[in-house]
């Protein structure tokens, strides 16, 4: 997981939520508190804030308020979207692999701070299209991705996409039913003890 799968990662959900741009992204999302644009707008915060706690290094940076504002217009949230991505990209790219920066779930090195990012675009932009009434479908090398380098303990042998929907808890997959709490491992995988995590 590189800046490299990160910015197709952004461009794949950034080109199909411009194909939506006529419709209302005021309704919300199904079984979230959140509408449509409250949820692209969230992808654009933890992009951002991934950002600054791979930067800010393995303590917690709470001494900033910084958010997207939701009621912007859509076409508006897709250039933050995208700028976000290109923010961290950066910063991934440009950082040593022995970089680490904070995250409630582990201390994530470069890498695990791209996958997040993978997987909050490719989750929330499923989301979003839940909302829209449209369905959107991650490129299956992308969801693999994501899937493995946060996810390791899921099953591999299903299809990288609806398993990367079942490890975030949004459905069932057959002889597994639907999570309703879960967990990444977005620390190093070499720290990973080979268990799931209890959420």
């Amino acid at each position: 997981m590189d800046a490299n799968v990160l910015l197709t990662t952004a461009e794949t959900c950034t080109e199909f939520l411009s194909g939506q741009l006529e419709r209302d992204w005021s309704v919300p999302v199904p079984e979230m508190d959140l509408t449509v644009a409250g949820v692209v707008a969230h992808i654009s915060d933890c992009l951002h804030w991934y950002a600054y706690d791979l930067t800010a290094g393995p303590v917690e940076l709470s001494t900033m308020e910084s958010h997207v504002r939701a009621g912007s217009p859509p076409a508006e949230l897709l250039v933050t979207l995208g700028t976000t991505a290109k923010v961290l990209a950066a910063v991934v790219a440009t950082s040593g692999p022995e970089a680490r920066g904070f995250h409630p779930w582990g201390i994530a090195d470069p890498a695990g701070f791209a996958a997040m990012a993978c997987d909050e675009l490719l989750v929330h932009t499923h989301d979003a299209a839940r909302g829209l009434g449209v369905e959107f479908e991650a490129p299956a090398r992308l969801a693999a991705a994501a899937l493995y380098r946060l996810f390791p303990w899921t099953p591999m042998d299903t299809d990288p996409w609806p398993t990367l929907l079942w490890a975030n808890g949004r459905t069932s997959l057959p002889g597994h039913p639907r999570l309703s709490k879960w967990r990444w491992h977005c620390a190093p995988l070499s720290e990973w003890d080979g268990s799931a995590p209890i959420a």
